[in-house]
């Protein structure tokens, strides 16, 4: 018996399992197109990621072919194609940067820190998907999302400037030389902790550190100096700061394989769009810059052969090193999850499917681990390459793994080949990525949005104030920041929002004309004793000061309150004390409280405190308002039974 259920237990996992590769492969020929379009798309894109990223392009191609494939064969959107996108790698150049220049400029240095980092976000993601987290990527507010996307847009064209014009601050003799003196001290630093960390450094005698000073070379304060400009040129700022010594010397052909780039990539667009035309622009430049022998900068040499994994990620690992970057890898797997889950959604809306958002972060998560072990920079969905994908005629997961390997065979057979490609070409690629990848629909909505924030003698939108904030600070601060500010702002004008809308929906008024229509057969008599209060919407911290206003309002002739909550569907901490505070001064006035309509979830927190039925016995609350008529008609029976019998 036992035998049989293993039997049929496998045959069951072979069906299964013949079921899955019947379904992958049930539309080879549209994903062998659709994956193979896609992969060419990709091409240029991630040479060009990878070299704004700062790690070289061959970080870019490895991204590109380790998150294709993985996040396909892994991820929970069939058509998706992924790769190394704008918005990863904005951030990534961040990070990048700021860790290269905690290691005295050198990337080598600093590349295991930045890979675990990587690594660690890949591994965040996959928590995310097995946590089930994904469903709730959609609570992020627009504003955010609107102003992160332009400030990205903005951050790319702005550090492809000083490329694009042929300018490179490392080899401005000039404006290196005024870094000369901070190099010296930076040097002499260096070797003053080298001695303490070997126990040679002594006050009374410096004879080491002066023996060790005389070896410094004119080339070691040159290599320094140079360091020191790159990283003072760097970013956004870096960049407006040196633009007017990169505008008196501009690089004439640079500039002219730039312009060149950009003028084909929207130019042949209008022409066909059968051929991607970032394609056809990277192959015309640089066929034209080879072909004529022209004296142009080339983008790095990309390594011939398979990528190797970068073990040093994990022989050099370190928690106290490492630690404080456990927030900015958070942060970038939660980019990540963002960035791919809204291209699902873009591709169900193409394909008429519906993805599973866990699973897809759990394929993302695995895709840039493994990216980051082989020295890839992170990416998620792409949706430019997800819909070329589509329209292709992909239809199942088989399309981004083929994307995958396609970029593994240009980078074997073509790697010689694509490390002759101008710098400047990638450049004026970016450039129109970061010109395409801008929220214009969320900055036309500027002037119409309404105005319903006061600032001073100002009224201003707050989603337009969201916008522009995280756009200023993402641009010019720190993207990380920017959106977690984004995000506290919205949750503030939200709170405020809700609590306005229900202070202003509460009211507190005698039983007249006013009354809700089921409390129109209220007794005369009582009217002018009995006072309701109608609590419409949550009881949290950002309605609790107005509500606790009601006993103030009760007239000095009031026996009862009955606060009706049918509407209150909601009350957390902050308002069940609130709400404690004021049943104790209603009763220190002598006044009985009535409840109507109590909703499980506050009655559950209101019993937890033993407001019900300690404080507010049950024979006061009722479940409808028509229950608490029929106990206060009984009441004036009996007494007006106990007056006759008198």
């Amino acid at each position: 018996m036992f035998g049989l259920s293993v039997i049929r237990r496998k045959i069951f996992l072979y069906n299964s399992t013949v079921l899955k590769m019947n379904k992958l492969f049930s539309n080879i020929k549209g994903d062998a197109f659709g994956g193979i379009t896609a992969g060419i798309v990709a091409l240029p894109l991630a040479l060009a990621f990878g070299v704004s990223s700062g790690l070289g392009p061959s970080a870019g191609l490895y991204g590109a072919i380790f998150i294709s494939f993985f996040a396909a064969l892994f991820g929970g959107t069939n058509t998706q194609i992924s790769g190394p996108t704008a918005p990863m790698t904005a951030v990534s150049m961040v990070i990048i940067a700021g860790i290269v220049a905690a290691n005295d400029g050198d990337v080598n240095k600093a590349l295991p820190s930045i890979l675990l980092i990587f690594l660690l976000a890949g591994l965040l993601q996959i928590g995310l998907g097995f946590l089930g987290l994904g469903k709730y990527i959609k609570y992020i507010p627009y504003p955010v999302v609107s102003g992160f996307m332009t400030a990205i847009g903005v951050i790319i064209l702005l550090t492809q400037i000083l490329p694009s014009l042929g300018y490179n601050p490392k080899n401005d003799t000039e404006y290196v030389a005024q870094f000369k003196v901070q190099a010296e001290e930076i040097i002499l630093k260096n070797i003053l902790k080298e001695e303490a960390g070997e126990g040679v450094l002594v006050l009374e005698d410096f004879k080491e550190t002066i023996s060790r000073a005389s070896k410094i070379s004119e080339e070691d304060i040159l290599k320094e100096s140079k360091t020191l400009a790159a990283k003072e040129a760097s970013g956004t700022m870096g960049a407006l700061k040196i633009l007017p010594r990169a505008l008196q010397n501009i690089n004439l052909l640079e500039l002219l394989l730039s312009l060149g780039t950009i003028i084909i990539i929207y130019g042949f667009k209008r022409i066909s769009k059968a051929v991607p035309s970032t394609l056809v622009a990277l192959v015309v430049m640089s066929g034209i810059a080879v072909a004529f022998g022209l004296d142009y900068v080339p983008i790095e040499k990309i390594p011939e052969g398979l990528p190797v994994p970068q073990l040093q990620i994990f022989s050099s690992f370190s928690f106290k090193t490492f630690s404080p970057y456990i927030l900015t890898a958070l942060t970038l797997s939660l980019l990540g999850a963002i960035d791919s889950l809204l291209t699902s959604i873009v591709a169900d809306n193409m394909t008429k499917t519906k993805h599973n958002s866990n699973k897809e972060l759990v394929g993302q998560g695995i895709g840039n681990s493994i990216a980051a072990i082989f020295g890839g920079i992170p990416g998620a969905g792409a949706t430019i390459r997800t819909v070329v994908n589509i329209n292709a005629g992909g239809k199942t997961r088989l399309s981004g793994m083929i994307a995958g390997l396609l970029l593994l065979f240009i980078l074997l057979a073509l790697g010689p080949i694509a490390s002759k490609i101008p710098a400047a070409v990638l450049s004026g690629i970016l450039i129109t990525v970061g010109i395409g990848v801008m929220d214009y629909k969320g900055l036309r909505a500027i002037p119409i949005l309404p105005k319903d924030l006061k600032i001073g003698p100002l009224k201003v939108s707050s989603e337009v104030l969201i916008m522009v904030t995280v756009l200023l600070l993402s641009t010019f601060w720190d993207l990380i920041f920017a959106v977690g500010i984004g995000l506290l702002i919205s949750c503030l004008m939200f709170m405020k929002l809700i609590g306005d809308l229900t202070a202003k929906r509460s009211n507190l008024e005698p039983l007249k004309e006013e009354a809700w229509p089921d409390e129109m057969g209220f007794p005369k008599t009582l009217k002018d004793e009995v006072f309701i209060k109608h609590i419409k919407g949550p009881l949290f911290f950002g309605y609790t000061a107005e509500f606790q206003q009601l006993y103030k309002q009760i007239p000095e002739h009031a026996k009862t309150v009955v606060i009706r909550l049918s509407r209150m569907q909601y009350m957390d901490q902050t308002g069940l004390y609130v709400m404690e505070d004021v049943l104790q001064d209603l009763k220190a006035k002598g006044i009985n409280v009535v409840l109507v309509g109590v909703l499980d979830q506050p009655r559950f927190m209101m019993e937890r405190i033993d407001i019900i039925p300690g404080f507010i016995p049950e024979d006061r609350v009722f479940k409808t308002f028509k229950d608490y008529l029929k106990a206060i008609s009984n009441l004036e029976q009996k007494k007006k039974g106990t007056i006759r019998e008198d």
